[in-house]
């Protein structure tokens, strides 16, 4: 744990937006045509309109899951994630935010 906190402060990035960030850069593909600066950028938006869009129901209702999912691959399309890793990102993604959710509700 601490060691993630560390590396959290050497990328200038909070714990939760790590997370993101460790969901996105599983994807070598990704590291090298975005960067670490875009990956921390997306990884920081990601969590505030994740935490916008969390209700205390999302992980079991359907409908919810379903808008949080369309504005993940909203903003992995923004800043040009490459097309064919976004579903595996995007489901990542999510599993980091069912873990996360229950600090944010």
């Amino acid at each position: 744990m601490r060691e993630a906190h560390k590396r959290g402060e050497e990328l200038g990035i909070a714990d939760d937006e790590l997370a993101f960030y460790d969901a996105l850069e599983v994807n070598d593909s990704a590291v090298a045509v975005l960067g670490d600066e875009t990956l921390k950028t997306i990884a920081q938006e990601l969590v505030a309109a994740v935490r916008r869009s969390v209700t205390i129901d999302w992980a079991v209702r359907e409908n919810a899951r379903a808008q949080i999912r369309v504005i993940v691959k909203r903003i992995l399309r923004k800043y040009g994630y490459p097309p064919d890793k976004q579903e595996k990102a995007t489901q990542t993604v999510l599993e980091q935010a069912e873990v996360l959710c229950a600090e944010w509700v």
